[in-house]
């Protein structure tokens, strides 16, 4: 699932070819909106929370998330699309622009003042202008025994984090991700270093993995072999972290 930084680029991506447009195209491609109808309204701005997608078009927004295979393009009018037109979800076109949104997990259009109905659970977004350490500590140690790997996934704690980076997380604060939340000794720095690993790898790239799918290579650190664990006996809930058994105590 794409994680925060994509999602982040994906809204920044909407920005660029929409903010401050009218819409001259609207083509919902979801049977609960296949007759709405947006042309002629002004695009305010797109926004990302977390791993959520925020159109703001008027009073009206437009909420996507890409779960798994959903992802945004941008097209110039005429352009060839790269994905089959069958996956398209959402057509939003302005001018000299035209946003496709396929395979898109979620697509609902809510009033713009109950915007909190679909994010207000999350937690503090690591990449928010309104980014919370505090508070984001304050709900990872609501559940102390907890592993550290599981509880970085839960977006009501932090907003943000996928399957790559809190392996990124874990490694670089050279905790063991199956350590409980309350006994991790230093978990504001834990937190800090969660918001800088996700700042980096927004607004640095390229970016390249020190733990991330690199089972059995030596540690970028101490060159010991890096291992992997599902953490949950949870069917629906298999992936593995990866860590290095020797540096992440």
């Amino acid at each position: 699932m794409p994680e925060g930084d994509v999602v982040w680029h994906a809204a920044a991506r909407l920005n660029r070819a929409l903010a401050g447009k009218t819409l001259t195209k609207s083509d919902f491609r979801v049977p609960r909106y296949a007759t709405l109808d947006l042309r002629g309204r002004t695009v305010d701005e797109t926004v990302s929370r977390g791993k959520h997608l925020l159109t703001r078009i008027g009073d009206v927004t437009v909420h996507t998330h890409l779960k798994m295979e959903g992802v945004w393009r941008v097209f110039t009018p005429g352009q060839r699309w790269n994905r089959p037109a069958h996956q398209a979800r959402l057509i939003l076109a302005a001018e000299g622009h035209e946003a496709v949104g396929f395979a898109l997990g979620i697509v609902e259009v809510l009033p713009r003042a109950k915007e909190e109905d679909v994010v207000g659970h999350l937690g503090p977004d690591l990449l928010g202008a309104d980014w919370d350490p505090d508070e984001a500590a304050r709900r990872l140690l609501s559940d102390p025994a907890r592993p550290l790997g599981l509880a970085l996934l839960d977006q009501t704690n932090l907003a943000g984090i996928g399957n790559i980076y809190r392996s990124e997380i874990c490694w670089v604060s050279r905790v063991d991700p199956r350590t409980p939340v309350g006994e991790v000794d230093d978990l504001p720095a834990l937190v800090n270093n969660a918001h800088d690993v996700l700042m980096s790898a927004t607004h640095q790239p390229p970016w390249r993995p020190r733990a991330y799918q690199r089972s059995r290579m030596p540690c970028r650190r101490c060159g010991s072999g890096i291992e992997s664990q599902a953490l949950s006996d949870d069917p629906a809930n298999q992936r593995h972290v990866w860590f290095c058994p020797k540096c992440q105590r």
